[in-house]
């Protein structure tokens, strides 16, 4: 079984490149550390050379996942364990800034993986004038194959399942976060939000009142969630991906099998559960973030309609 470490980075496709570069530059406040042949921005929250990649297209999407990985056995050896398991992969070298080396995959939803032991680590540090958030922390993909999924992040990529949500999220663990991976059963491949860490709560108030400043309005929160237990604010990027801004999520120790402790929890010690639907406001967050989702669906469709005409 793969050891994955942490989620690195998040390619995204755009059709207004210019702009994205600006709002995960100018609002998020990750650094610019390279550009591409073709224009690609790569962007870095703080160490690595990139935690976000921006292309130009016609399309507006996540296309790629990049996950890094323990350094337990070789990629080629990597390879030949996963055409064990009946996947095929592609050994790349020096394919983009910062790699030299890694195995590209697809998920059962058909999401472009790349896994890889090391990245380039220029540091460019955190900025001061935006939100400038800790880390890239998670990704929630809504899946067409929901169980095949979460059946391939545990069984090859060796992800820990925590938490579910009824029969309609299940949440997946690389290392102590309560997720790296939301997989929701959404029955269409669509990115549902990408989220990042923040400081505290005050950091949480500090980038409510920036995104106010900017005409960003919030979607949701910021509320403490229930899985997970992260305090969370939700608003979308200028192509309505949905992004999530989080702080004090759980902490899990699959040695113990519970969650380092924290007053907000309902039992001691929190062990991994399934969480009702039915909390008295469960119902209405969860109708407007999907809402904030169909938006995307729908201007994605737009792009389509286009791209026939």
């Amino acid at each position: 079984m793969i050891k994955t470490i942490q989620l690195g980075y998040a390619d995204f496709n755009c059709t207004n490149l210019s702009r994205m570069a600006d709002y995960y530059e100018n609002v998020i406040g990750l650094t610019l550390v390279e550009e591409g042949d073709q224009g690609e921005k790569y962007l870095s929250s703080s160490l690595d050379h990139h935690n976000i990649v921006l292309r130009s297209s016609r399309e507006s999407e996540l296309s790629t996942l990049g996950f890094q990985i323990a350094e337990t056995d070789s990629l080629e050896n990597i390879q030949q364990f996963l055409a064990q398991a009946g996947i095929h992969s592609e050994l790349k070298s020096d394919y983009q800034p910062g790699i030299r080396k890694l195995l590209e995959l697809n998920d059962p939803d058909g999401y472009t993986i790349h896994l890889y032991h090391h990245i380039d680590m220029p540091a460019p540090g955190y900025k001061r004038d935006s939100i400038s958030p800790f880390k890239l922390g998670h990704i929630a993909l809504g899946s067409k194959k929901q169980q095949e999924s979460v059946d391939f992040y545990r069984e090859i990529l060796g992800f820990l399942e925590t938490d579910k949500i009824g029969n309609r999220a299940a949440f997946l663990t690389c290392n102590s976060d309560h997720h790296v991976l939301n997989i929701s059963n959404f029955g269409h491949k669509i990115m549902h939000h990408i989220a990042f860490q923040l400081k505290d709560s005050s950091h949480h108030t500090l980038s409510a009142d920036f995104l106010a400043s900017k005409n960003i309005p919030l979607v949701w929160g910021p509320f403490r969630h229930t899985a997970g237990h992260n305090l969370a604010s939700y608003h979308q990027d200028p192509e309505l991906n949905l992004i999530e801004l989080y702080t004090e999520m759980d902490q899990y120790i699959p040695e113990l099998g519970y969650f380092e402790p924290r007053p907000y929890h309902s039992e001691l010690p929190l062990r991994p559960r399934e969480w009702p639907r039915n909390c008295k406001w469960y119902p209405k967050v969860e109708r407007d973030i999907i809402d904030s989702v169909l938006q995307k669906v729908e201007f994605n469709n737009r792009l389509v309609s286009q791209i026939h005409d």
